[in-house]
């Protein structure tokens, strides 16, 4: 009886000590794993840059200043460049920037935008120059044309005034040469001379003259004067207005052509003003109470 109690006890203590033994092992390699990993996950750093996209752009743009002016052209048209080791070894602070904002290849068409065929990003002023060049341009030719219809316009009018000229004066001569030879003494031709109807056709121009009485020289100058001022005054306020109410880029343009337009316009004011009193004067302006002076003599 002793030795049954023995020998169970010695069977049970050999099946709960290699349990024991494994228990502790079993537990060590998960503690040691949860220890591994949660200073792996806290580990990792994560490069958080406090640059926004405009100034990285701009930064971008410093760097690629220091490069031909054909690079920033040549990245734009094939982006996969940026990503090219072998490519992007002969521009190493290039490589470097692109190193530390990697948001540039993932969008580059955001960072690349603006470059011309010259390499350089347009720049606000860049594009308000040219917008005014092109203004320039397209003013200057239709200035020139215009002033070829015109000039086309005014030789044609003056073809077409003496071919009707030529025309009705060689009638009138026709007329007169009839007219004489049915006349056949002195005192005749005297005599049809001498009438209302005879002098009046004698006198008369192959292109009627009878036109409204013209305005005095110094009177018309004063007048032209007075309205190319007015309406370049007006114009030029015109002009100032639309620069204070239209884009940055273009406003310094317009507000300097609005000062030149009026200060042009003031000119011309001045220049009637001066004009006529100088005139008035001198009396040199005519007396509107003086007849007209007889065409016929």
């Amino acid at each position: 009886m002793p030795l049954s109690k023995t020998v169970r006890f010695a069977y049970a203590f050999a099946l709960t000590f290699p349990l024991a033994l494994a228990n502790p092992a079993a537990a060590q390699p998960r503690r040691g794993a949860e220890a591994v990993q949660v200073p792996a996950q806290a580990a990792v750093p994560v490069a958080i840059s406090t640059l926004d996209a405009d100034e990285t752009r701009r930064q971008l743009e410093d760097v690629l200043r220091a490069y031909p002016s054909t690079l920033p052209q040549i990245l734009r048209m094939d982006p996969t460049l940026l990503t090219n080791a072998d490519y992007m070894q002969p521009y190493p602070a290039l490589a470097g920037f692109l190193a530390q904002h990697p948001e540039i290849k993932h969008n580059p068409a955001f960072f690349l935008q603006g470059y011309g065929n010259n390499g350089y990003r347009e720049t606000p002023q860049d594009r308000a120059i040219q917008m005014w060049r092109n203004t320039i341009e397209g003013f200057t030719i239709g200035t020139v044309v215009l002033l070829i219809a015109s000039g086309v316009l005014w030789l044609v009018k003056t073809l077409v005034d003496h071919r009707r000229w030529l025309r009705q004066s060689k009638i009138q001569t026709d007329v007169h040469t009839k007219i004489l030879d049915r006349i056949s003494s002195n005192e005749e031709l005297l005599a049809y001379i001498q009438t209302p109807a005879g002098r009046k056709f004698l006198e008369s121009t192959p292109i009627s003259l009878d036109t409204p009485r013209a305005i005095s020289a110094p009177l018309g100058r004063i007048l032209w004067s007075a309205q190319a001022g007015a309406v370049l005054t007006v114009l030029g306020l015109g002009i100032t207005l639309v620069s204070r109410n239209t884009l940055e880029e273009v406003a310094p343009p317009l507000a300097a052509m609005g000062a030149v337009v009026i200060a042009l316009g003031v000119g011309f004011l001045v220049s009637a003003f001066l004009a006529y009193t100088l005139t008035r004067r001198f009396k040199l302006m005519p007396d509107p109470n003086e007849p007209a002076p007889d065409s016929r003599g």
